[in-house]
């Protein structure tokens, strides 16, 4: 195996950008992100601020995939996405689908702390009135307990959903309101997001059953190979998704999803839609439902723009020495280490 990059290396080639948000999305505004520039392009290092060290060496094992070791070569070269709405008003659902163009598939955002059911029902009902024909599936990444979230599809599924996505925290949890729902006759098939990329073994959620498909994230998973490999032992039909990467991190979603054997699900990869700026000059977003697979590079004008303040960059900057050790030590089975 290769080795990792030296922490020199990582240190000359970043960039720490905040990019503004249209809508507010996992209660911010503001998307701070480490971009690295290697060989074979850009690689981008974007764990969230609470996430722990070790937790986030997954991520620097994908950013420095994507730009020392490169991708798996494709078996397609259009990925089919959904677009993705917010826990904002209902009356403000068209705004958000009027900037994802044509739209088959949309993930809708429930279970938002502070809010209510009404609220998560009016939501959806104002996407499938505005798209009566499209793919619905909702996600409530964990906010609901095993009663609410029984409730909740009951009544949610009365729009047709393709699928929901974590509602319940825990892996027993996920089984038993899969459970509860087939006694039901509650017909929504039950999607494990958290449950693969922050557990420590991502293959639990299929051995429990608890789970009809996995989400999958290039980044929190330590990269496309790393992705590739879960998906294939956990035989679950598998959605790419994202976590609110820029174009250079939905690069590597594309690069997972054109190299999946099957591909049964739009992607979750159209969120470059929700930010107000990219660091590209041609931002990967959907064109007619799908987007094609190209190269993601920061243009050195948007890069100097939205440059992070002095003490942002700096905090990253030690994040990011931190985070390297620990890649150094767990290795993540992409880096013998340097």
């Amino acid at each position: 195996m290769p080795a990792l990059p030296s922490l020199e290396e990582l240190l000359d080639s970043a960039h720490v950008v905040s990019l503004p948000m249209r809508v507010k999305f996992r209660g911010i505004m503001e998307r701070e992100t480490l971009l690295l520039r290697g060989p074979l392009g850009w690689g981008e290092f974007c764990p969230f601020p609470e996430y722990d060290d070790d937790e986030s060496s997954r991520w620097l094992a994908s950013a420095c995939e994507a730009g020392w070791l490169g991708f798996p070569a494709p078996l397609r070269d259009t990925i089919p996405v959904n677009a993705t709405v917010p826990a904002v008003p209902a009356d403000r659902v068209p705004e958000v689908l009027a900037r994802f163009g044509r739209v088959d598939a949309v993930k809708i955002k429930v279970a938002e702390r502070g809010q209510s059911l009404e609220d998560d029902l009016a939501r959806v009902h104002a996407v499938r009135n505005a798209l009566p024909e499209a793919a619905i599936r909702v996600d409530a990444n964990g906010g609901w307990d095993m009663d609410q979230a029984v409730e909740a599809l009951g009544k949610l599924s009365a729009v047709g959903l393709e699928y929901a996505e974590q509602p319940v925290p825990t892996i027993e949890g996920l089984a038993e309101v899969r459970r509860r729902l087939g006694e039901a006759g509650t017909p929504v098939l039950i999607a494990a997001d958290e449950s693969v990329r922050k557990e420590e073994d991502p293959l639990r959620v299929a051995r429990a059953g608890a789970a009809d498909l996995i989400v999958v994230k290039v980044a929190p998973l330590g990269g496309v190979a790393r992705a590739l490999d879960i998906v294939k032992q956990a035989g679950l039909p598998a959605v790419v998704s994202s976590a609110l990467d820029t174009s250079v991190g939905i690069r590597a979603g594309l690069a997972l999803a054109a190299a999946l054997p099957s591909l049964p699900y739009a992607c979750g990869l159209g969120t470059v839609s929700l930010f107000a700026s990219d660091i590209t000059l041609r931002p990967l977003v959907a064109d007619d439902g799908a987007i094609g697979l190209r190269e993601a590079v920061a243009d050195p004008g948007l890069l100097e723009q939205y440059a992070a303040p002095g003490e942002r960059r700096d905090w990253w900057l030690d994040r990011l020495r931190r985070v390297h050790t620990v890649l150094v030590r767990n290795q993540h089975g992409l880096f013998t280490g340097s």
